[in-house]
């Protein structure tokens, strides 16, 4: 797919996407919690409540990677960015990214943040190229009820 044009369609996901998101996470590598936060269930709920947008990118109608745009009412979140392999350095990421962006945007959120473990240095350098600044200076810090949420 190297050098070939593309063109990346995003779509609001549902429900019925689950397995979707799941087989993307899988195949990229993401860590996810199925038993908890990450259950059909509870992503279902999110999306009902719109605080969570799921959105899943194409390419010829396949699947090739997906983004979670979450807010607080003050902050937008970009969360859970995935692409399939078969699928990467074409731009999907960016896309995606951008998508979730403008999303949040329109919600009005000015801020615009997101979290990324140390260990992965790509998602670093592309949240980088794309204008993000990263803050040495924060810390955080989590309360879980329990390892699955």
């Amino acid at each position: 797919m190297y050098g070939k044009r593309i063109n990346i369609k995003i779509r609001k996901c549902t429900s019925e996407d689950y397995n979707i998101i799941i087989d993307i996470w899988e195949k990229a590598g993401l860590k996810f919690k199925p038993l908890g936060r990450d259950s059909r269930e509870k992503m279902a709920a999110e999306m009902e409540r719109g605080v969570g947008t799921f959105f899943i990118g194409e390419i010829d109608d396949k699947p090739a990677g997906c983004i979670l745009a979450t807010h607080d009412g003050r902050k937008g979140w970009i969360n859970r960015v995935a692409v399939d392999p078969e699928y990467r350095r074409l731009g999907i990421a960016t896309a995606l990214i951008r998508h979730a962006e403008k999303h949040l945007e329109n919600l009005g959120m000015e801020i615009i943040t997101c979290l990324i473990e140390d260990w992965n240095k790509s998602s670093m350098e592309l949240f980088l190229s794309l204008g993000y600044v990263k803050h040495d200076d924060i810390i955080y810090f989590s309360k879980r009820k329990n390892d699955d949420v």
